[in-house]
């Protein structure tokens, strides 16, 4: 008779939640020729569900909320797993909280799932920001016709390796001035000023994870650059710092920190922040023009997002801190450039207005959204089949790993269909490069 797991009723009833019967033999990926139940695949599952149970009323009890903010209305774009549910019920117990949002492409996060955003009065969150402050996409279309590069996209890709920074070469080799370098006013407010040097070193490095440089062509035959990366040390830095001095913890299921915008603490937290964000820009653009200069052409089109950031919009009759992590702004007319993963098409979108997308805080997803975690996608997943699916599309990929693979994400059309009604498609990309850091590449600084 074999040993009882506790987790097993848990992971049985989420097995079936999912439409699998919990019964069913399915290989084993641990021992090669063996099967094992569909249950004992959701047990990580089950046990997260279990821990954020377990916290939540240390995360948001119930007379810590100031009662105007209690029970803020959360709209929720697609399905998702009770654990990141329960994570971003957990956030909304916590601060000054107006609404929520959850898209589709919503899974777990340090502190409030990626694909969360939430609305505070007077207030941010510097767990919702997260780490990686100012990350986001940036893509621009060229007058470049893909049929005048086809030929020669194993020499870009290997020109594109030797110009940018990926993985564990953190510096850049080629030192990139930039005004906002100079902007002491502006390092002065952050608290960051002595972080300018190494900052100056990585400005315009790429990283690792799920951070990219990607070209597509477009529907008209156009050749596309993508990019998709952020504020690098900067960043992670900054939100170390000011996370410890709010009192706050680093790890996933823990209370959102969460500071006042009018203290001396949300002052210096927001300047830092903005700051990050200028320089995560800057870094896109510098690498987004390296890569146009190796290809050739014009730039005719040219869309940007920050997608771990928080603005002061307008909502109604309320002016609100708008926390967005890992969503992408889409007001009526706005543009935004969400990848799928390095074998599927990615997308240029366009916010629309109605109803929906106020219920949305004018936000969208910003990717296609994880299935699996990087340890479970490499447990998981063979190299053979993920290039196996490169192929089939056609796609050139240069590093890269199967904790990347497409196999770890959602597809991006059913994920962009949940968010119907709130956004629009302009154009869908077709990848048939990718360059990403190498398999093994450490990268410090998260997500």
């Amino acid at each position: 008779m074999r040993p009882s797991d506790p987790l097993e009723a848990r992971a049985r009833a989420l097995a079936m939640a999912a439409g699998t019967d919990p019964d069913t033999r399915i290989p084993n990926p641990l021992k090669p020729g063996k099967t094992m139940p569909a249950w004992t695949g959701f047990r990580d599952a089950a046990r997260e569900a279990a821990q954020a149970e377990r916290i939540a009323q240390a995360v948001a009890p119930a007379d810590a909320q100031p009662a105007a903010y209690r029970d803020a209305p959360l709209a929720v774009f697609g399905t998702h797993e009770p654990n990141t549910l329960g994570q971003m019920r957990n956030c909304m117990g916590v601060g000054n909280v107006v609404a929520g949002v959850l898209c589709a492409d919503g899974h777990l996060g340090y502190a409030q799932p990626v694909g969360g955003v939430i609305a505070y009065e007077g207030q941010v969150s510097i767990s919702g920001v997260g780490f990686d402050i100012g990350c986001g996409n940036m893509a621009v279309r060229l007058d470049t016709p893909f049929a005048a590069v086809r030929d020669r996209v194993p020499q870009i890709l290997g020109d594109i390796r030797r110009a940018i920074s990926f993985g564990v070469g953190r510096a850049n080799a080629e030192r990139v001035e930039h005004p906002l370098l100079d902007d002491e006013e502006a390092w002065a407010a952050s608290g960051m000023a002595e972080y300018r040097q190494k900052a100056a070193a990585q400005l315009g490095t790429v990283g690792s994870g799920n951070h990219y440089v990607d070209l597509f062509e477009d529907e008209a035959g156009f050749v596309w650059i993508g990019v998709h990366f952020g504020s690098r040390g900067l960043g992670h830095s900054s939100a170390t710092r000011y996370l410890k001095a709010a009192g706050g913890k680093d790890g996933m299921h823990v209370p959102p920190a969460v500071v006042e915008e009018a203290s001396e603490l949300g002052a210096r937290y927001i300047a830092a922040m903005q700051l990050a964000g200028r320089y995560a820009q800057a870094g896109r653009e510098w690498v987004v023009e390296r890569v146009r200069a190796i290809l050739g052409g014009a730039v005719t089109e040219t869309v940007h997002n920050h997608h771990n950031y928080a603005w002061k919009e307008r909502h109604g009759d309320r002016e609100l801190w708008v926390v967005r992590k890992g969503a992408t702004p889409a007001f009526p007319g706005q543009r935004g450039f969400v990848g799928g993963s390095m074998g599927d098409d990615a997308v240029i979108l366009e916010g629309v207005d109605s109803e929906a997308s106020r219920a949305a805080l004018f936000s969208t997803i910003h990717g296609a959204g994880r299935v699996f975690g990087r340890k479970e996608a490499l447990r998981r997943f063979s190299r053979a089949e993920m290039e196996a699916w490169l192929a089939r599309r056609g796609v050139m990929l240069s590093g890269g790993d199967l904790d990347e693979s497409p196999m770890a994400y959602r597809r991006l059309p059913d994920v962009v269909a949940a968010h119907e009604g709130t956004v629009r498609v302009l154009h869908r990309l077709r990848p048939f490069a990718v360059a990403m850091a190498g398999a093994g590449d450490f990268d410090p600084f998260k997500d």
